[in-house]
């Protein structure tokens, strides 16, 4: 006879986000827990004793548990229940003839907190955020190489949410070679990435339908990406037939990524242009009316909390700039992938800059989250990329 584990017990009425399947139980909300080793998978009680699922627990973080399952289903079964559902629901929307990378796993939109997986072509990408995702990787290792059958499994958890919770960074192959660089396709375009020493798992996949958007909309107007890192927004710009495109990134490693990405896909030199400095100053000095499309996809201002005030006046100042420059008549696309910074307070930030420049400025269209990034309904915090099409006048 086998005995059950000892369970978390939650405080009187502080059960019911877990009841609404949001994902997070924090420190607050716990009545009592039992002896367990960190990162350990526990039954979680209400305060009456019913159950309400399984989380694993870490004391040293403020979000001290994480949901994997609820109700009765046991653990193990709704992890793999879940990552066959994700994996299943992203071959039923991306063709791999013209779309051949894309999120996979997507933590908490997908109920598999502290886990996001991403596929190029034959390579799936983990980032592991979490020291009880950490203890399951074996398990989630295995199941996608059943689902996926890929020729590696890369992990690049290089993270700062790792330190809370007690974990070091951690990058390698996991299941077979990583050759590199990887080609993949996306909406029919070729392009090169690199794993290794790249920003986020090697490629902004979340941007795909506004770079697709992008390429609507360039036709003949002269396109500043900035921020351009390996040039994605301008590839999809030159094809959509501008007349010229200028890509500015202070990476030179990520700006000969971009030139290649331009040979790739067989676009004649002349039509871009690549600059190695800083946004900031490129913008300050450029002529007005130079563009007529103007792209701002900076990485993360924000990295944490105390970070907002500093990050909200790096938002103004680049948005001010850009909406002063861009010609009259003119699109500038602007985004915030800063957790902290939520849609409501970008949109004050870009209203602000915009105010400043007593320029004419209105909002054509909102960031369009691709399908392979969902947002968990119960869960919110799962939507963190906000932005805005402006036509400024």
């Amino acid at each position: 006879m086998t005995t059950a584990p000892p369970a978390v017990t939650l405080k009187p009425g502080r059960d019911k986000a877990v009841r609404n399947r949001h994902h997070w139980i924090f420190s607050g909300a716990i009545q009592s827990l039992p002896d367990f080793e960190d990162g350990a998978v526990l039954p979680v009680r209400s305060a009456e004793g019913e159950m309400l699922g399984y989380a694993y627990f870490n004391r040293r973080c403020s979000i001290t548990g994480r949901m994997v399952s609820f109700g009765t289903e046991p653990p193990q079964d709704a992890i793999r229940r879940h990552i066959e559902e994700a994996v299943a629901l992203r071959y039923r929307f991306f063709d791999t003839g013209q779309t051949d990378a894309f999120r996979l796993i997507n933590a908490e939109g997908d109920a598999i907190p502290g886990l996001i997986a991403d596929l190029y072509r034959d390579t799936v990408v983990l980032q592991v955020t979490t020291l009880g995702m950490e203890r399951l990787k074996s398990l989630v290792l295995g199941i996608l190489v059943e689902a996926v059958k890929p020729a590696c499994i890369y992990e690049k958890s290089v993270l700062p949410s790792r330190r809370e919770e007690g974990l070091r960074d951690a990058e390698g192959a996991l299941y077979g070679k990583l050759e590199e660089p990887l080609q993949i396709r996306e909406n029919g375009l070729a392009f090169l990435i690199r794993v290794t020493g790249a920003q986020k798992t090697g490629f902004y996949l979340d941007q795909r339908e506004m770079r697709r958007l992008t390429r609507d909309l360039a036709t003949g107007k002269r396109v500043l990406n900035a921020f351009g890192y390996t040039g994605a927004f301008s590839v999809y710009a030159c094809t959509g037939g501008a007349h010229r495109v200028d890509t500015v990134e202070v990476s030179e490693e990520a700006l000969k990524l971009a030139r290649d990405n331009f040979k790739i896909n067989n676009i004649p030199e002349g039509t871009g242009r690549f600059f190695g400095e800083d946004v900031f100053a490129f913008l300050r000095r450029a002529g007005p009316d130079e563009y007529d499309f103007i792209i701002l996809d900076p990485p993360a201002f924000a990295k944490k909390k105390s970070d907002v005030m500093s990050a909200c006046r790096g938002y103004k100042d680049i948005n001010r700039l850009a909406i002063q420059k861009v010609a009259t008549d003119g699109l500038v696309m602007t985004f915030s992938c800063s957790h902290f910074v939520d849609e409501a307070l970008f949109r004050k930030v870009v209203f602000e800059a915009a105010a400043e420049t007593g320029r004419k400025v209105r909002i054509l269209q909102k960031y369009r989250q691709p399908f392979d990034h969902p947002i968990n309904i119960y869960h919110p915090e799962t939507e963190y990329l906000k932005g805005f099409l402006l036509h400024v006048v």
